[in-house]
């Protein structure tokens, strides 16, 4: 029987990006439980993306830190016809570069960590005196164009979405923790979004994690997130990638039975 046989596996990210890792859960043989902490909805305005869109072709480099805002640059781009291709891209991971690819545009760089910090170290050496843009989340971390603005780089932040904890999450939370043998085996957490909003929602729920649930982070953002929270991290995945994250969950409750 596979490690992970009967295993209930909580899925905190949004609806349609649990698939992947519900399906990787699934062949292991563990339950995926789908129960969203985030919405992808529309940033405030699309004024700052749009006007950045109209003279793509001025940035020395196209920053994209999620698979969301590549999907969000792409709907902008077709909505406005624009055909202008950029200069270079870098992006911060595996699954943000095939996001990429898959809107027919190559990528120049992906940093060794998967992590805001190293790709920020890996672009250093291009900043001075460059321009980029950054097209992101609403909420997103600061790293990036703080570290290219101290370099003496032109940093444009666009944001291209924004993430919002979905209400219809409160009951169904509510439902899983009413009772031992509703509970999960284990919580995965994709970004520190989550974390932060699944203990906002237990709130909103009026519900206690219970202990003995194990958490496992897909990196270290994440980890640190959920340590600010008051929550320890069980599990860190070595790389921050979905296919590491199930692996390290997989490792661990095997050494664990």
């Amino acid at each position: 029987m596979p490690t992970l046989a009967n295993k209930r596996i909580l899925i905190t990210r949004t609806r349609r990006q649990a698939s992947e890792l519900a399906t990787q859960l699934e062949t292991l043989g563990a339950i995926p439980i789908v129960i969203p902490t985030i919405e992808i909805i529309p940033p405030t305005s699309f004024a700052a993306l749009d006007a950045a869109l109209t003279c793509l072709r001025t940035y020395d480099w196209l920053l994209f830190t999620s698979a969301n805002a590549v999907e969000a640059f792409h709907r902008r781009v077709q909505l406005l016809h624009l055909t202008q291709l950029p200069k270079h891209i870098a992006v911060i991971g595996p699954a943000t570069l095939r996001a990429v690819n898959a809107i027919g545009l190559n990528v120049d760089l992906v940093p060794p960590r998967y992590v805001a910090e190293s790709l920020a170290e890996a672009l250093l050496p291009q900043a001075p005196g460059r321009s980029f843009l950054l097209v992101r989340a609403a909420e997103a971390r600061d790293t990036i164009p703080e570290a290219f603005t101290a370099a003496g780089a032109t940093v444009t932040v666009a944001e291209a979405y924004s993430n919002q904890i979905p209400p219809d999450s409160i009951p169904a939370l509510r439902a899983l923790f009413s009772e031992p043998k509703n509970y999960p085996d284990a919580i995965t957490f994709t970004s520190a979004s989550t974390a932060r909003n699944l203990v906002a929602l237990l709130e909103a729920a009026n519900v206690s994690l219970p202990p003995g649930i194990t958490l496992a982070s897909i990196g270290p953002v994440t980890s640190q997130a959920l340590r600010d929270l008051g929550y320890e991290p069980a599990i860190e995945a070595d790389e921050s990638t979905i296919p590491s994250l199930v692996k390290s969950l997989f490792d661990y409750l095997h050494q664990s039975s």
